[in-house]
Formats: C-alpha cells, sequence, structure tokens
C-alpha cells in the first residue's frame, strides 16, 4: 500500500493525535489485499498501530487504522459506552467492539454512524449527529460538532496541520514508519 495514502488519510492517528482513521482502497486483481496488510500491521504494531478491513468488496476495502489502547481509553467512557450498548455491542473489550463494528458494515442496512467512537470522535458529537445530523452542528471538519465548538475547530486545525507537516516530511524522504510516533496509556488517559 502507498506510504501516500497513509499520509494523506491517517497523519493524526499515526502521530498519536487520534484514535483512528478509516479509509478506502481500490483492491487490485491479483493483488492479496491480505498480505500488505499483514506486513503493515506487522510494521506498525510495534507503534501501537492496528489495521483491519472492515467491509469489502471486489474493487474497493474499507480499511481501518488505529491506536488500540486509545480506543480502549475512548470506548471505556460511560457516554461512549452508553451509546454502543443502545447499539447492541458487547462492550467487554475495545477489540470485541472492533469485531462487532465489522458484523454491523456487512449486516446493517443502514451505515452505523457509532462509528465516529472508534475514530475518537467526542460521544456527545456521536449521539446528536445519530439523532439529528443536520440540527444544532457548530462547525464541521473531521466530523460534526454539536458540543465544543472551540475545541472542535482547534483539534481540526491540528489534525490539518500534522496532516500537511507529514506530506512535507514524506516528500523529504522520510518514511511511514519513521514518521509514526510510538505511544502508550501514559500519553492519554481519561475520557475525551
Amino acid at each position: 500500500m502507498p506510504e501516500e495514502i497513509l499520509i494523506n488519510q491517517c497523519s493524526p492517528t499515526l502521530a498519536g493525535l487520534k484514535t483512528g482513521n478509516m479509509f478506502p482502497v481500490t483492491v487490485v486483481p491479483g493483488q492479496d489485499i491480505c498480505d500488505e496488510l499483514r506486513e503493515l500491521n506487522r510494521l506498525l504494531g510495534k507503534k501501537g498501530i492496528r489495521v483491519v478491513i472492515l467491509r469489502r468488496t471486489d474493487k474497493k476495502a474499507l480499511l481501518y487504522l488505529y491506536r488500540p489502547d486509545f480506543l480502549e481509553r475512548d470506548l471505556g467512557c460511560p457516554e461512549a459506552r452508553r451509546i454502543l450498548e443502545e447499539k447492541g455491542y458487547c462492550c467487554s473489550s475495545a477489540g470485541t467492539c472492533v469485531v462487532q463494528l465489522i458484523r454491523h458494515m456487512a449486516e446493517d442496512d443502514e451505515f452505523p454512524h457509532e462509528v465516529g467512537l472508534f475514530l475518537g470522535y467526542p460521544p456527545e458529537d456521536v449521539q446528536r449527529f445519530m439523532k439529528d445530523s443536520r440540527r444544532g452542528v457548530k462547525c464541521t471538519g473531521c466530523w460534526k460538532a454539536y458540543g465544543n465548538e472551540e475545541e472542535a475547530r482547534k483539534t481540526f486545525a491540528r489534525f490539518r496541520k500534522c496532516t500537511d507537516v507529514y506530506r512535507r516530511e514524506l516528500s523529504k524522504g522520510r518514511s511511514l514508519l519513521q514518521l509514526t510516533v510510538r505511544t502508550d496509556r501514559k500519553h492519554r488517559a481519561g475520557c475525551i
């Protein structure tokens, strides 16, 4: 998988600023995307990152690149847990929730908008989007913000700047592995 795709789609997660990113890739006939993902997981796993396929067709795959320790923290928040339980998730672990998200992606008639919780979006914003996506939007960036507009705008700007810096560094010859920050639970504690 070209490093440019991962940098363009996932820089904030690679930098340790965000829980995860979801992005589509084209499936090339005769090329085994699973082999590519195994290699990517082998490399990025050392930095605390995992990549899984959320949904796949013959021509496209929807990938989820995320930090399991951040996801565990995010989904441990009472509000996030309540949203997921209302949608039928068993919240015994973040890994279990990812497996259930994959099932929802495959089986549900509607897109599972609770996916915002898996991307690190504030639970309040995810809940309000699920209730009525058009009412009460204060600003839009990576997600529609309904709650803390000032914090959302700062976060959107930080993510844009991160992506710009990572693109520039990649063009200077730095590798994906060099640009990926290793994080641990100590760096991010508590609910978002």
